[in-house]
């Protein structure tokens, strides 16, 4: 049979930088070549595990019979938990009601984009930013719409810029925060900013808080700033929990005056259609919101270090520049051989990510997988693994940067 059937132009274009990178690394190990990670941001890929106490309630979960499909929005008592932390760290009562329990932060975002675009319609989303914010609006024919973060200001976001970019077809501003890729922490006045955009325009403001508790400087959620603005929070257990493979988040709805009537009804319809998240899973969650805590402090305290140590190592070698990391677990630098584009040695980001790992056998994201216009000529490192790794990462960049042939066109 010779048909062959032909893929949607949507699903086609998608890329995830964070991932395709992995296939010629893989290729590369298969000949015996070991490859230092610094590609995903996986904390337990490197020297961070689990909390005891979720892994035990996970097991006993399981043990217990939390076997079968639980509610569409999620298990009643994590609904519950997730009120309790979330209306404490904005100082507001949260409904069960406004909740939803998904299949990590991902999920969270596709089915709110479901709800909300229409072809043609598009959102704001930061430019660099996660990628799942450029490609899944995609998926439903509508457009991202990058607005510009400032590099000199250690990547907050242009407002003036977000105001231009808003047309008659934008439904949604998007902010992550702190940011992936940059490890941008937002001040509170920028934040209250955006938000009084979206609220004079009527748009949703999307605030993806994943990394809440892993910044190095104070934490502020535009929700405790602007509770009557239309808002969806997402938030999860990958991060801060030290559980990405668990795949569990949530989303939070603040809906003041109705606002979100109809598009949490549409939203809650596409949870019933694919049925629920994890259920033993989502009960090992209760353990995770009722604590104890006692490793977030010490996982901050060891990302800062790691992020200090990888601001110092990165801004020595020459031809790359970094802004400093304020939370989360990443650092995007600067390669200044491509800030006015293509060089005689590399044509793209990409390309230069390529050569570094074929030739210093580290591996990076090329930062153009994060945006095409913002992210382009600079390449995304997490900072997450042991000190000593990390100094053989930058040591072999360091190497590669200084080696003659390399630095044609970026040292003189």
């Amino acid at each position: 049979m010779s048909f062959k059937m032909k893929a949607t132009r949507r699903a086609s274009s998608i890329e995830y930088a964070i991932r395709d990178v992995v296939i010629p690394a893989k290729a590369l190990e298969q000949k015996g070549v070991n490859v230092l990670k610094l590609n995903i941001g996986d904390p337990n890929a490197y020297d961070f595990d689990t909390p005891k106490h979720m892994k035990d309630a996970l097991y006993e979960a399981a043990n217990n019979g939390y076997n079968g499909y639980s509610p569409s929005e999620g298990d009643p008592d994590l609904l519950k938990a997730i009120a309790e932390a979330e209306g404490k760290k904005h100082n507001m009562r949260i409904d069960t009601g406004d909740i939803c329990v998904t299949t990590g932060v991902t999920e969270s975002l596709q089915m709110l984009f479901g709800a909300i675009l229409e072809p043609g319609d598009n959102v704001l989303v930061p430019g660099p930013g996660y990628p799942p914010y450029t490609g899944l609006p995609m998926l439903y024919d509508a457009a991202p719409v990058p607005y510009r973060t400032i590099e000199e200001e250690n990547w907050v976001p242009d407002v003036d810029d977000i105001r231009k970019k808003i047309n008659n077809r934008t439904t949604a501003i998007a902010v992550i925060n702190p940011n992936n890729p940059t490890g941008a922490v937002y001040p509170p006045k920028v934040l209250k900013e955006i938000a009084d955009i979206a609220a004079e325009n009527k748009l949703l403001l999307i605030s993806d808080e994943i990394y809440d508790g892993m910044s190095f400087t104070p934490f502020t959620s535009p929700l405790t700033l602007a509770k009557d603005v239309p808002m969806v929070v997402f938030n999860g257990f990958s991060k801060v929990y030290l559980a990405p493979g668990w795949r569990l988040g949530y989303t939070v709805f603040n809906n003041p005056d109705g606002f979100l009537d109809d598009v949490k009804k549409a939203y809650m319809n596409e949870a019933r259609l694919r049925i629920c998240a994890n259920t033993p899973v989502q009960r090992a969650a209760i353990a995770a919101l009722k604590g104890p805590h006692n490793h977030v402090p010490e996982t901050i305290r060891r990302l800062k270090e790691r992020a200090n140590y990888s601001y110092k190592r990165l801004n020595e070698i020459p031809g790359i520049s970094a802004a400093k990391p304020e939370g989360a677990f990443y650092i995007f630098p600067k390669i200044e051989a491509l800030s006015n584009g293509p060089c005689d040695r590399w044509k793209d980001d990409k390309e230069f990510v390529l050569d570094v790992l074929n030739r210093a056998h580290v591996l990076f994201v090329h930062g153009s997988g994060f945006c095409q216009t913002y992210g382009n000529g600079h390449f995304r490192a997490v900072i997450l693994p042991p000190m000593d790794t990390l100094e053989k990462a930058f040591d072999a960049l360091d190497a590669f940067m200084r080696n003659s042939e390399s630095m044609d066109n970026v040292i003189s």
